[in-house]
């Protein structure tokens, strides 16, 4: 018997919009991801290299990558820097530094580059930090724990 629009089931027509639904969150879910796959912090290695002071304008910050991972490596004076994994904490997606912020592109939470914070949500907590310090005009990793 052909199927047509009047002996098709409602429970059957039901199932195949929630199916359509489910399917269609699943992919906003993995575009999402557009970072790392982990919201983890990388774990550099002490005297690791991270930037060079002089290509960091002072209270901005800039892109930078850690064993492959992207971080933001800030200069919030002449002589000090901070450095934050690149990673948002609301859904791993990879922020983006403009002057003295970060953004994320994904859902548009903001962060203060210079210090991690949440400026804007739907991010839950600040990015996370990576301990570095300055020596002769580089900025290096400083050991954890």
């Amino acid at each position: 018997m052909p199927v047509s629009p009047d002996n098709v089931s409602a429970p059957a027509r039901r199932s195949v919009l929630a199916a359509g639904i489910a399917g269609a969150g699943a992919l906003t879910l993995a575009a999402c991801g557009g970072g790392s796959s982990s919201l983890t912090p990388p774990k550099p290695k002490a005297g690791q290299h991270v930037a060079t002071l002089d290509d960091i304008p002072v209270g901005q910050a800039i892109s930078a990558q850690l064993d492959g991972d992207p971080v933001l490596v800030a200069r919030p004076t002449k002589s000090t820097a901070a450095c934050f994994s690149a990673i948002c904490t609301h859904q791993g997606c990879t922020v983006r530094p403009q002057g003295a912020k970060a953004f994320c592109p994904c859902h548009g939470s903001v962060f203060d580059a210079l210090t991690g914070k949440v400026l804007q949500t739907p991010a839950p907590s600040p990015l996370h930090a990576i301990p570095v310090e300055v020596k002769n005009g580089e900025v290096v990793a400083t050991p954890t724990g």
